[in-house]
């Protein structure tokens, strides 16, 4: 049973790190002073910052009536660094103290910690098992001592303790399968005094709290892509501050992770990656190279900010030119080529006198999460991605200069597309990707920097199926039966 969690564990292990030091993992940089942003479930007394005590995962388990499942509880534990010089007898904390080229800093660490269960299915139908999580408080010192054998100061590191629980119960679903609903609850139960800071919350918490679930038969079910039988159960899970999804190899389905970031089913980590960087979403090759701008003084500081930031800094100095060129992109798999063009006769078009790009036409970018060679391939220029003239929209073969309205939505909109629905855009180019994917290059019709834009090259990106073909005032259109013409908003009736 213990196979499957190890090959999830490498994904667990990315949810786990995830921004827990940013470049240029320095503990001066804005963006590393206030830390721990996913996953955190503080004590239920703290309420300054609305961040949850709880989290909960609904998953859907497919004849593992019988099974045991094994639960697997994973978080940072901040651990307190603190330093202290030797002043006048007795001990005094300082930001940071220097010896002999050393720089010690005052900044919180954290360890990761694990907790495992392992329950029958049986005796959680129609019951609830609860497991308590204790972990003692912790200090040690260790001496800052000088090359004369004088004692500067020392540095101090302390756990907290740390209480939670988790609430385990599964419950039969209707219909003929034998599916079944197990439901995770983690608490943090640890006391924090409602005045605390942020600072001292977090010392009592569960830091990118998630959870890996497995059974010893049976399968779980996909909540993005149920089967169709098992779609109303699937819209009846509620998952909150968690998202989970299905992890190992493609076409596995005995492990899940609860992760508190959005993730796809079956995720991975690039195989051309050296080594963790904190930022699973982020680009390997580009964080590799701005580590190696860094000056000398801050690599110092990031060394000394984390025992794990100083791993990163020696690893981006020491790589092997070999290794930092697999960085530079992976092409996973080509698809099909480009369907050739068809000999019947071209759908109706129109002709549009609007200038056409005077910049550079870079390649469409998809969308998806970047996570370095493993990440959405994304064409960086014609040679990658290549003009293909026109294309055909709703039955109207549209090309550069013409005019759509964008109707994002329909499959991967995220939250800034959504924002451009409705609005009008002039079609720059029609692309063409290596998998022969067509794609639109626009600007907006009403963006006052669209001519800053094309003098550079940038453009917004769409797929055919994502736009509506604009009729220009005063053209016509033959279009087929049944279809209606977009008219551009203020252009009716014209």
């Amino acid at each position: 049973m213990r196979a499957p969690m190890d090959v999830a564990r490498k994904v667990a292990d990315a949810v786990l790190y995830e921004g827990y030091l940013l470049y240029p993992y320095r503990a001066s940089a804005a963006k590393n002073r206030l830390r721990w942003q996913f996953g955190v479930l503080v004590p239920p007394a703290y309420t300054a910052t609305a961040e949850p005590s709880a989290s909960v995962t609904e998953c859907l388990a497919d004849g593992a009536a019988h099974a045991l499942l094994r639960l697997r509880l994973r978080f940072l534990h901040v651990k307190e660094r603190r330093v202290e010089r030797f002043r006048q007898g007795r001990f005094v904390p300082v930001a940071e103290l220097d010896c002999d080229g050393v720089t010690h800093l005052t900044f919180d660490e954290a360890t990761a910690r694990e907790v495992e269960a392992v329950v029958p299915m049986p005796g959680l139908v129609g019951a609830e098992r609860a497991v308590r999580v204790r972990l003692p408080g912790d200090r040690a010192e260790r001496p800052i001592t000088a090359a004369s054998g004088e004692v500067l100061g020392r540095v101090v590191t302390a756990h907290r303790p740390v209480r939670a629980v988790l609430r385990i119960a599964a419950e039969r679903q209707d219909g003929p399968y034998g599916l079944l609903k197990v439901r995770v609850r983690v608490e943090n139960a640890a006391e924090a005094p409602p005045a605390a800071t942020r600072e001292e919350a977090l010392r009592h918490s569960l830091v990118a709290a998630h959870l890996l679930l497995a059974v010893t038969s049976g399968a779980f079910l996909s909540l993005t892509d149920p089967p169709e039988w098992a779609r109303p159960a699937a819209r009846g899970c509620r998952n909150v501050n968690t998202w989970p999804v299905l992890v190992g190899e493609p076409g596995r389905r005995d492990v899940v992770l609860s992760s508190p970031i959005i993730l796809d089913d079956h995720p991975g980590i690039a195989p051309e990656s050296p080594g963790d960087l904190f930022d699973a979403t982020e680009i390997d090759e580009i964080l590799h190279l701005r580590t190696l701008t860094l000056t000398e003084a801050e690599k110092r500081e990031a060394r000394a900010t984390d025992p794990r930031a100083a791993e990163i800094i020696d690893r981006a100095g020491d790589l092997p030119p070999e290794l930092l060129e697999r960085l530079h992109g992976a092409i996973r798999r080509l698809g099909p080529p480009a369907t050739p063009p068809s000999s019947s006769p071209s759908p109706p078009s129109w002709s549009a006198s609007r200038p056409s790009s005077s910049g550079p036409s870079p390649g469409p970018r998809r969308r998806g999460s970047s996570s370095g060679p493993s990440g959405p391939f994304e064409p960086s220029g014609p040679s990658e991605a290549e003009e293909d003239g026109r294309v055909t929209v709703g039955g109207v073969e549209i090309g550069r200069g013409a005019r759509v309205r964008l109707t994002p939505g329909a499959r991967r909109a995220d939250a800034h597309d959504m924002f451009l629905t409705g609005r009008t855009a002039q079609v720059e180019a029609v692309l063409r990707d290596v998998d022969g994917t067509r794609y639109l290059a626009v600007t907006l019709d009403d963006d006052l920097g669209a001519d800053l834009h094309r003098s550079h090259g940038r453009f917004l990106y769409f797929a055919p199926d994502e736009v509506e073909p604009v009729v220009p005032d005063g053209a016509e259109a033959v279009l087929p039966d049944g279809m209606e013409p977009v008219v551009p908003d203020g252009e009716a009736g014209a």
